[in-house]
């Protein structure tokens, strides 16, 4: 399966903006001291807990960016959430890393 995905540039566009979509975090908690994200469409949800908690959570027609700290983890979960019918569903292009790299310093890096 070939896992869409959204590149940082374009990431960072739409933090700038007022659209609207669903910034799914599935770092674990002590990942978020060392890079932090601050926009009010952030969701926290560790990959760790995920199966347990389940995305019910999550509105069913909302655009969901899934993010991490590589890209890895938030590949996997946006698989996951599209195989469980979700839809809108995009994962980060390099992670958070990346996008400290190229776009925002201030988010922070580890």
């Amino acid at each position: 399966m070939n896992t869409p995905e959204i590149s940082v540039q374009d990431l960072g566009e739409r933090l700038r903006s007022d659209q609207e979509f669903i910034l799914l975090d599935v770092r674990e908690s002590w990942e978020l001291t060392r890079a932090r994200w601050d926009d009010a469409r952030l969701r926290l949800a560790p990959l760790s807990q995920i199966a347990q908690r389940g995305m019910e959570a999550l509105p069913e027609d909302s655009e969901i960016v899934v993010v991490c700290h590589h890209g890895i983890r938030s590949a996997q979960v946006t698989n996951w959430l599209l195989s469980q019918g979700r839809q809108n569903v995009v994962s980060l292009h390099g992670g958070i890393e990346a996008y400290a790299l190229k776009v925002d310093s201030t988010v922070g890096r580890y």
